[in-house]
């Protein structure tokens, strides 16, 4: 053999082994995903792992968060002031933000009413004394024989009903709040300590006993509001969803835009017996703690119902959305059994809120589900069930 057999001996020697290696280099197909039931397994180098995401769940924090709520004057320690004789303002004491006890006067009103219930309390009262008089003389006439027995009865009925009408008089001007001094200026007091929080009625302005009963709110705003500020009422629309997980006593973490900084202290006192039929929520009432008086009435929060802990001990979670999917009107998620194995489970869940659903049941803390890729496990269970 010559150098040049050689040569190519050599040659065609290398390009087998060349052809060889290239052959050995060529990528096996992976395994294909393993379906049994709910389960989908996956080889640890499955390319389809890199398309699915896993979050832990998490414990629920709160049994119903931000959920919108309106402040309100607390009804417990909250008079709307009318007045209750007809008559002209003469003058207002009860300034607004002003700090009263029971029975400071708020206004003076001249009125005609008020007036004649007075007239009335006198004379009722005349009349009795009269009628007392009257009585005893008549019984120093019967005993000297000097008057008939009826005639004592007659001034006893007599006395009996002038009584009754001094009662009946005292009993009105009572009722005014006033006391038979004469004059026709009646005094409008609070009827509670607090604080005058609102004022409708200005100097010269006429009133009327029945402004109350009026239709237009124009008519209808008390003449002034004496509350409490340090305790608000707080009404919460509650979705339907998320009446379970509600009950009185629960606690309370309100938030104002005004103060974002700030976190307010209630707790839950009245769950409404009905729902509004086109929100499909129902009302809630709580109570909020302002002691330094920085929530205002008619302002709008947010607030977090915080669970008790006895609900705290149930297995309730909270995890993303996007992990739960819907199936024949059920709601699953699937579960990180161990890595690259996935187990389809069927869960409760309550209202969205801010992205995450809170799971009343199938799910407990620390366990982890698939936040991404969920239709594609779901797709390879549907698959496998129906070969």
């Amino acid at each position: 053999m010559n150098a040049y057999d050689v040569l190519k001996f050599s040659g065609l020697l290398a390009l087998i082994a060349l052809c060889g290696c290239h052959q050995e280099a060529q990528p096996q197909e992976p395994p294909a995903p393993k379906v049994q039931g709910d389960k989908v397994g996956f080889a640890a180098d499955a390319p389809q792992l890199a398309s699915l995401t896993i979050e832990t769940a998490q414990p629920r924090p709160a049994a119903i968060s931000n959920v919108t709520g309106r402040l309100y004057w607390d009804d417990d320690v909250t008079v709307r002031v009318f007045s209750p004789v007809a008559g002209r303002v003469t003058s207002i004491a009860g300034e607004l933000n002003k700090v009263v006890s029971a029975n400071t006067p708020l206004a003076e009103i001249d009125s005609p009413d008020f007036g004649q219930a007075e007239a009335d309390a006198r004379t009722a009262d005349g009349n009795l004394r009269l009628a007392d008089q009257a009585l005893a003389r008549t019984k120093e006439l019967l005993e000297h024989g000097a008057a008939a027995e009826k005639d004592v009865e007659n001034a006893e009925a007599a006395d009996i009903a002038a009584v009754a009408e001094r009662d009946r008089a005292l009993a009105k001007l009572k009722l005014y709040g006033g006391v038979p001094e004469g004059g026709e200026l009646y005094v409008l007091r609070s009827p509670v300590a607090g604080v005058v929080v609102d004022r409708n009625i200005n100097p010269g302005q006429e009133v009327r006993s029945d402004q109350m009963l009026a239709n237009a709110p124009n008519l209808f705003a008390p003449l002034f509001v004496v509350s409490d500020p340090t305790r608000l009422w707080l009404q919460l629309d509650v979705a339907e969803s998320d009446l379970q997980a509600l009950q009185p006593g629960q606690p309370l973490r309100v938030y104002s835009q005004a103060y974002p900084d700030r976190v307010f202290s209630g707790v839950v006192q009245v769950i409404g017996d009905s729902l509004d039929p086109a929100t499909r929520t129902v009302q809630v009432r709580g109570v909020v703690d302002n002691p330094d008086k920085l929530l205002k009435a008619e302002m709008y929060v947010r607030a977090d119902v915080v669970m008790n802990a006895p609900e705290t001990a149930r297995a309730e979670v909270e995890i993303p959305a996007r992990s739960v999917f819907m199936r024949d009107n059920k709601y699953f998620v699937f579960v990180e059994k161990e890595p690259g194995q996935y187990l389809r489970q069927l869960v409760t869940v309550g209202a969205e809120h801010d992205g995450k659903v809170p799971v009343m049941s199938g799910l407990s803390a620390g366990q982890r589900v698939v936040t991404h890729g969920c239709l594609l496990l779901e797709s390879l269970v549907e698959s496998g069930q129906s070969s």
